[in-house]
């Protein structure tokens, strides 16, 4: 068999008790190379800005819609005014337990968003997110 991609994984999310669920649920899929999580969505995207990443690497990047202060759209935002070079690295999933379909809507709306996931993470969800690499 051909070698197995992994990937790098950034988890937002202002709840430690998700961020480490998911963090779990990730690196037991052995499709993880790296996991980093952030409860504030500001570090994250300094993190980002502040990473230079090799071009052969991509990360997925799960983030929450409802945070304090950087709340997951103004992420997004802030995110897709980084330019192509960084953008292109990376696949944006929004991880929420929001069934507002508002937020729905609006998810479509971000070219970087590839999908709205409903919280919490299982391994089935992220099966059939990771099927797609």
């Amino acid at each position: 068999m051909g070698n197995i991609k992994k990937l790098n994984f950034i988890v937002i999310d202002d709840s430690k008790l998700d961020c480490f669920i998911a963090e779990k649920v990730i690196t037991n899929t052995g499709k993880c190379d790296d996991v980093v999580s952030f409860v504030s969505a500001e570090q994250a995207l300094e993190s980002i800005i502040s990473t230079e990443q090799a071009p052969h690497l991509h990360t997925i990047i799960l983030v929450d819609i409802q945070m304090p202060v950087m709340n997951g759209f103004q992420f997004i935002e802030a995110f897709e005014k980084l330019g192509t070079d960084v953008i292109r690295n990376y696949t944006i999933f929004v991880i929420s337990s929001s069934i507002n379909e508002n937020d729905l809507k609006r998810v479509d709306n971000y070219t970087s968003v590839k999908q709205f996931l409903n919280k919490p993470l299982n391994s089935n969800v992220l099966g059939a997110l990771l099927s797609q690499y």
